[in-house]
């Protein structure tokens, strides 16, 4: 299987709204809006073309994982992070890499350009072996009800998260 990441450009869109879709489809936890979202969020000034990226497979794209900027905000700071939302692979492609392709390759990128963290609300079983651990632990809360073991958070530089603590401001795009 040959492999490539490169970032998502215009004419991939249609490809990727399907892929989005076609992933989510049968999850149960899924609302079976997540292409939407993707659409909405890539109109957000929160929006890093740079972080939308795809996995093609013999050329064929398979694969697609976003990051949109957010912000953790507590009574005294406001700290810039990164939502990783969603991470979408065809379901014929599935349990073969390509989803954690994405998210190492999503990280090395997000740490390139300056980016020091990422929030994810996701399953508690996957997340964890790219480094994710409870967003709790670092004293980060999502603004909305969601089980302690699947709102998570990564440090891309190390201690990036020492000293931040707060609630979770996800663009407005993330909340129609």
């Amino acid at each position: 299987m040959n492999k490539t990441i490169r970032i998502e450009e215009s004419k991939d869109y249609q490809v990727v709204e399907n892929i989005v879709r076609l992933a989510f489809e049968s999850e149960e936890m899924s609302d079976h809006r997540e292409h939407l979202l993707v659409n909405r969020l890539r109109q957000s000034k929160d929006f890093v073309p740079e972080l939308s990226l795809v996995c093609e497979v013999d050329g064929e794209v398979v694969g697609h994982i976003l990051f949109t900027k957010i912000k953790i905000v507590s009574s005294t700071s406001v700290f810039e992070s990164l939502a990783l939302a969603p991470v979408s692979v065809l379901p014929k492609y599935q349990k073969q890499g390509i989803g954690g392709a994405l998210i190492t390759e999503g990280h090395k990128q997000a740490k390139e350009l300056g980016y020091t963290s990422v929030v994810v609300l996701g399953h508690e079983a996957y997340y964890p072996k790219f480094g994710y651990q409870r967003a709790s632990q670092y004293g980060i809360r999502l603004p909305f009800d969601v089980p302690d073991q699947n709102s998570m958070a990564i440090e891309l530089v190390p201690h990036a998260l020492d000293e931040i603590s707060g609630v979770v401001e996800y663009p407005k795009e993330f909340m129609e």
